[in-house]
């Protein structure tokens, strides 16, 4: 197409989902069920795009942002995604929240061609392009950060006796497999290894069973609701093993406070995003710009709950690459435009991690950096350690 002065202009593209004025963009979440502490994640992307279109919004385009609940439950994710892709016409799914959900609708998204971008689950599938070309992950995987916790057990605990406590599906099961790499030879250190069923009431039982195996050291592989369950059981039972939490439980408003911090003293974790309890970041721009932005489009909310950290800033990655799409709102261009970041900084990240993605390298973010809980708040320590996925 020519303008008046012969000058070429660029063919405006779309996919189903984008329109001069529109982009229209899917998710599902846990707003109720076991893993319901993470509907905040929702509510907070959900007000993100409010104040993106309040802004003016992406290139002068509204952003409609459709969040249904699927209560954790992977047929109730299927039955929603297959609405909001062939009814509701989404350009993309963006964080659809948990492991076992996304591998439910993983392969559908795939065949449909339909971005499944930035999903919020660290599980390390999906990061593999040839694959899945059309699923992208956003968080450090969970192989490499379990490969991260071995790693510091072996150097820091000689007589360690392990037990674990582990979610059992491929969320679970991801971490572990991780562990046990990264202990190697040394795989015979877990002296028990139990399992819990998101359906269960409580995991009082396996919490007694990894005491009474003589664990001096614990891997609590469990979300927010089981986390706290288990931290609240181990200081009822006296049992103080060294503590190594998984990332995903990491909120303080969302595991720690319900166990009772007085509990939760000296456990371990691996973060990558400012924790937003950790005094040292109260006069970071990053932390003051959210602050208000909180203050503003989610007034009355938690803001010791670092979910919202989080949500903030997988919405602001989830803009930028909107807004490199251009005119080109295709679902091809999309994913293009996903795996084209370089040294990108995202608010919040911890100082030093940025997003990189390539067309071979399907993970965001990589990096982690150790933390330990003291007083009211997560305190780092050493240094920011690469999770190169293999």
């Amino acid at each position: 197409m020519l303008s008046a002065s012969g000058v070429a202009l660029a063919q405006k593209k779309y996919s189903d989902g984008a329109t001069d004025k529109e982009i229209k963009i899917g998710n599902t979440n846990p707003y109720s069920g076991p893993a319901s502490s993470y509907g905040v994640i929702g509510k907070c992307i959900e007000a993100y795009w409010k104040s993106v279109n309040d802004r003016g919004g992406i290139n002068g385009r509204m952003v409609k942002f459709v969040t249904l609940d699927d209560g954790y439950s992977p047929p109730k994710t299927v039955e929603l995604v297959r609405q909001l892709v062939e009814q509701e016409k989404v350009l993309a799914m963006f964080q659809t929240l948990g492991t076992p959900t996304n591998t439910a609708i993983h392969k559908y998204m795939n065949q449909k061609k339909v971005p499944q971008l930035f999903v919020a689950t660290g599980a390390s599938k999906w990061g593999k392009p040839k694959e899945f070309p059309w699923t992208m992950g956003f968080q450090p995987d969970y192989h490499t950060e379990a490969v991260i916790y071995a790693k510091h057990i072996l150097a820091n605990h000689k007589d360690a006796k392990i037990g674990v406590l582990m979610q059992n599906d491929d969320y679970g099961k991801d971490y572990w497999e991780g562990f046990k790499e990264g202990l190697g030879k040394d795989i015979g250190k877990v002296v028990k290894h139990v399992t819990y069923e998101t359906t269960d009431p409580t995991v009082d039982s396996q919490i007694i069973q990894l005491k009474d195996s003589g664990a001096n050291v614990f891997f609590n592989i469990s979300i927010p609701k089981f986390a706290a369950q288990a931290i609240r059981k181990a200081a009822d039972l006296g049992w103080k093993p060294v503590h190594y939490l998984n990332n995903v439980s990491s909120s303080v408003a969302s595991t720690l406070k319900p166990a009772g911090l007085e509990n939760s003293q000296g456990i371990l974790t691996a973060l990558y995003l400012m924790d937003p309890t950790d005094k040292q970041w109260n006069n970071n721009a990053d932390m003051k710009t959210w602050s208000a932005w909180m203050d503003k489009w989610m007034p009355g909310a938690n803001k010791s709950d670092g979910s919202y950290v989080y949500a903030y800033a997988v919405s602001y990655l989830m803009e930028q690459t909107l807004k490199k799409c251009g005119d080109d709102l295709t679902r091809e261009n999309l994913m293009r435009q996903a795996a084209n970041h370089q040294k990108l900084r995202v608010p919040l990240l911890l100082p030093g991690i940025t997003i990189n993605t390539s067309p071979t390298d399907f993970y965001p973010v990589q990096s982690v950096q150790l933390a330990s809980f003291k007083g009211e708040t997560w305190n780092l320590f050493g240094d920011i350690m690469s999770a190169e996925s293999t």
